[in-house]
């Protein structure tokens, strides 16, 4: 309920500007050029956390961009979707183009940039309790705008929210990379069924607003692959073989299966999955790649 009432306000009541308070208007010019004037780039937080993927961000998280990404996070200025949906789309398309990005032969472009292959956008999950909280998921609601600018664009793209908690994770506020990792370490798993959707629904693109030390995303890469690795060797489901299930795999197809697992969890370069974001931190920008 709190989600629709903010959309109906958003549309009667005059909205200001989500990153410098301009009245009468959802985005200023100036604001809307930090958020999309750059192009995105490949970002990397230091220290890198084991199994992040190749990450692209639109923007650093600074000025008029930190205060947009709040404003939707944190105050419910839902119109901020649309232009924040705007700039994840183009942080995708980065990825999906640059050069190296994917293994084998990389996706098929069409001559105005347009992806062939299908995209799927994962989004990295809130807790249910945050979502209560905030009155809406916001990754999810920028995803969603995201595929839809993706497709406009002329790229099959769709977004695809099997990302869940399976246990309780602190506020990541206050905690250093290190402690981040540790409070995120296994929380996340793909729910039921998701399993056969991340594996014939295309390239995979884990998505989020923001990254500033990556270990959301490290740990969204880590189930991910894991359910993957799962339907790649068993051909159904996310779980682990039990009863009647097990009765059935020999020790070499128990041997493959770990073998998929640790290819999984360390290789983050040839696996295919890839991961975009609104903003990062300035200081992910700094990298040399050459």
């Amino acid at each position: 309920m709190r989600g629709w009432w903010q959309d109906l306000t958003d549309l009667v009541l005059p909205a200001e500007c989500g990153g410098c308070g301009r009245p009468r208007t959802v985005l200023c010019p100036e604001c809307r050029a930090a958020l999309h004037g750059a192009a995105p780039r490949r970002v990397r937080p230091a220290p890198k956390p084991p199994g992040l993927p190749v990450v692209h961000a639109s923007a650093a998280y600074e000025g008029g961009v930190r205060a947009t990404l709040l404003a939707h996070k944190e105050r419910g200025a839902l119109a901020l979707a649309g232009p924040l949906g705007t700039a994840l789309a183009r942080a995708v398309r980065a990825g999906l183009g640059s050069a190296g990005s994917w293994c084998g032969d990389g996706p098929t472009r069409l001559g105005d940039g347009a992806v062939r292959e299908p995209v799927l956008l994962v989004p990295v999950p809130s807790s249910r309790r945050v979502v209560r909280a905030r009155g809406h998921d916001p990754a999810r609601r920028i995803a969603l705008a995201a595929a839809g600018e993706l497709r406009r664009a002329g790229t099959v793209a769709r977004v695809a929210a099997v990302l869940r908690q399976r246990r309780f994770v602190a506020d990541q506020s206050g905690l250093d990379a290190r402690q981040r990792l540790a409070n995120l370490a296994g929380a996340l798993e793909v729910a039921a069924g998701g399993a056969r959707l991340l594996a014939g629904g295309g390239r995979v693109v884990l998505v989020d607003d923001l990254m500033t030390t990556g270990a959301s995303l490290a740990e969204a890469a880590r189930a991910v692959r894991a359910a993957m690795a799962d339907t790649q060797v068993y051909g159904e489901g996310t779980r682990e073989p039990t009863g009647e299930r097990m009765a059935g795999v020999t020790v070499a197809e128990l041997e493959r299966t770990e073998a998929v697992r640790g290819m999984a969890r360390t290789n983050d370069a040839g696996d295919g999955i890839r991961a975009a974001v609104v903003a990062a931190s300035p200081d992910a920008f700094e990298i040399n790649w050459n």
